[in-house]
């Protein structure tokens, strides 16, 4: 199974490649908050063992993996696009612009990317789509961790601003919870009011004087993090 989870990376390094890198996101199907994608480059020798989809992975674990994958790849970066972004542009193209920012954030500059799905992205570098690459790919994998933990960190803080909608426990997808409380409050300003589950909800939340979270404001690549 090592073997078979790095098959595209030693592919890519047979090519000539040197410098690659995973791509995923997360937070496509949510009603609220943003999109997050990270990019991961591994060295030859990376050896935290368990990385795998972040779908399968506990809270716990998957927190204990990206404080590993920060520790010991290569390079790791960020890309967020804000609820905003996402209602102007839709959500599949806030995804690729998401995993594009992710790519300019790593420091080296890859040479080859593996991309999570079916959508190769807008970079002058040789690209690689795979289907189910957060479980072909330990890069990629690697990546879907990241891009996970951040975006729930980032939903997490948003829960402190707007505490009626529990952001903390669904993270913005449309639970049960989240339709009543919708249904209850309106949207806030972090709800994507192009989706279906939260256009038909003509009224707004308001609150005097809410609290602002920093997440999108001067972000470095982990200013997310607790780290």
């Amino acid at each position: 199974m090592a073997e078979s989870i790095r098959q595209f990376e030693h592919q890519a390094q047979r090519q000539g490649y040197c410098r690659i890198a995973g791509i995923d996101e997360v937070g496509r199907g949510p009603l609220a908050g943003p999109v997050v994608a990270a990019a991961v480059m591994l060295s030859d020798d990376f050896a935290v063992t368990g990385i795998t989809d972040s779908k399968r992975l506990s809270p716990r674990v998957r927190l204990r993996l990206h404080d590993e994958i920060y520790a010991n790849a290569r390079a790791v970066g960020i890309g967020i696009v804000d609820p905003v972004e996402i209602d102007r542009i839709n959500i599949l193209q806030a995804s690729l612009q998401a995993m594009s920012m992710a790519v300019d954030n790593l420091r080296p500059e890859p040479d080859c990317l593996l991309i999570d799905g079916q959508w190769p992205i807008g970079a002058e570098i040789y690209q690689q789509t795979i289907v189910k690459g957060d479980l072909r790919s330990i890069s990629v994998s690697a990546a879907s961790i990241v891009a996970k933990v951040t975006r729930d960190r980032i939903m997490e803080r948003y829960s402190e601003d707007y505490p009626e909608y529990g952001f903390s426990g669904h993270k913005g997808y449309p639970t049960r919870a989240h339709a009543l409380a919708l249904e209850e409050h309106g949207w806030c300003p972090i709800h994507r009011r192009s989706f279906k589950g939260v256009s038909c909800h003509n009224h707004r939340y308001f609150r005097p004087n809410p609290k602002k979270t920093a997440c999108f404001t001067g972000f470095s690549g982990n200013a997310c993090d607790d780290n």
